[in-house]
């Protein structure tokens, strides 16, 4: 799970924005006479959509922080200067506003609700104002108490993969395993009855087409934005239930803390509970499947991890840092400042690629290669500093559970023969649509 998936315009580029004109940006770099030519690319062509990281080398090996007309945008690729992005504080992570604008106007009349919820989430603001809110959560995040969780996962493993992974049976591992198994944990961990587990989700869902830009119709941004309420709506019931008879689980841990009323408010507790709720699958689901994926494409690294299962966590972060469920985050300049030489303008908009910066061959040595093994460098998949990703923990959790299990219990399992992979079109998310198998 991780709750730095959220971000502007919507996660995508309006397929109405305008592309490079003969007219030199004053942004752009002059030309270097002397350096080889780059042809930039639209990140959500088909062909960067299936496979952007060529293109991500290229592009950093030009200009790690390079003003794109075509994205409206910097894109930020090189490691230290997404590292000094991630901790300058003149890089505002507040970008509620964009995802407004990005609302048709007929949908306007519903949305002031839906995004003053957003305006509540942790990941939408800046210090101090995102370190309050945060802290309410530090100690129910923190590894020991996720940890709590694990003969849990493991019993919610095997109990996902002996109901969907029959030997010989072939099927889409994204719908059997990768989706279900986090929405268990998750809502487990949160303390969601299993009788309201359907409509949970597809609220979750629906929010999911709101913050990630999946929604594109009116009709669709109404349902998305009335999702979002409504998960509210229970949210702050549930809260009033656990009040009244706390239980074992996230909301009742925190309320127990006494921290709700005094260093947050109730509102700004539940909205942040929505993040929670938003945040919980997505990501984890995505980076079960690449991680599934990269192992059965690299023989020798499954025959590793088969050999010594314990090195499934090895894996789980090689798939973070290389083919990870977040390809960049987006943030705006609060103010003038320099990045490698270049004015950044207050205002203009930050893509911060993680997906390149995770393979920049000055920080890791063959960046391109998948080691289970590899120590060293700290990748970017999780975010770094203040927007780190609360919820790792229980992400690795899950995730290293799933692999594990699977290439233990599973050594049949492999790709099945002629599958087509196709990937969500995302600026922000890596995600298949489906990862079909035989088991």
């Amino acid at each position: 799970m991780t709750t730095a998936a959220p971000t502007t315009t919507a996660g995508r580029v309006p397929s109405t924005a305008p592309r490079p004109s003969t007219a030199r940006d004053p942004r752009a770099a002059a030309p270097d006479p002397a350096a080889p030519a780059f042809t930039e690319r639209y990140l959500l062509s088909p062909d960067m959509v299936a496979d952007p990281y060529g293109h991500l080398d290229a592009l950093r090996a030009h200009a790690p922080v390079h003003w794109s007309p075509m994205h409206h945008a910097w894109l930020v690729t090189g490691y230290d200067q997404v590292m000094r992005c991630l901790r300058d504080p003149a890089v505002s992570a507040d970008r509620v506003r964009p995802l407004m604008d990005a609302v048709p106007q007929g949908a306007r009349a519903d949305a002031e609700r839906a995004f003053g919820i957003l305006s509540r989430w942790m990941v939408f603001n800046d210090p101090p104002q995102h370190r309050r809110l945060r802290q309410v959560f530090q100690e129910a995040f923190a590894a020991r108490a996720v940890a709590r969780y694990r003969t849990f996962t493991q019993k919610a493993t095997r109990a996902v993969l002996a109901r969907s992974a029959a030997p010989g049976r072939t099927g889409d591992l994204m719908a059997d395993v990768a989706k279900p198994l986090p929405a268990l944990v998750f809502a487990r961990w949160l303390g969601i009855p299993r009788t309201d587990a359907p409509s949970f989700w597809y609220w979750n869902a629906r929010v999911a087409d709101l913050v990630l830009g999946t929604a594109q119709e009116e009709s669709e941004y109404r349902a998305s934005l009335q999702a979002l309420v409504s998960l509210e709506d229970y949210l702050a019931d549930l809260v009033g239930r656990r009040r009244a008879e706390p239980a074992d689980d996230l909301i009742s841990q925190v309320l127990g803390e006494g921290r709700v009323g005094e260093s947050v408010t109730a509102e700004e507790f539940v909205g942040m509970l929505t993040q929670m709720a938003f945040a919980g699958g997505e990501t984890t689901s995505n980076l079960i499947a690449n991680t599934v994926l990269a192992l059965h494409t690299r023989p020798d690294a499954l025959a590793a991890v088969r050999e010594d299962p314990e090195l499934a966590q090895g894996a789980v972060e090689e798939t973070l840092r290389l083919d990870g469920p977040s390809k960049m985050s987006i943030r705006t300049a609060a103010r003038d400042l320099d990045l490698d030489g270049r004015t950044v303008r207050a205002g203009d908009r930050i893509f911060l690629v993680t997906a390149a910066a995770n393979r920049d061959p000055a920080r890791f040595p063959d960046p391109g290669r998948f080691d289970v093994r590899r120590t060293g460098a700290t990748h970017l998949g999780f975010g770094f500093g203040a927007h780190f990703c609360i919820g790792a923990a229980l992400a690795r959790l899950v995730a290293v559970a799933a692999v594990r299990t699977l290439v233990r219990d599973h050594p049949d399992l492999a790709l099945a023969d002629g599958a087509r992979l196709t990937w969500q079109p995302s600026l922000l998310n890596r995600s298949l649509t489906a990862l079909p198998v035989r088991y």
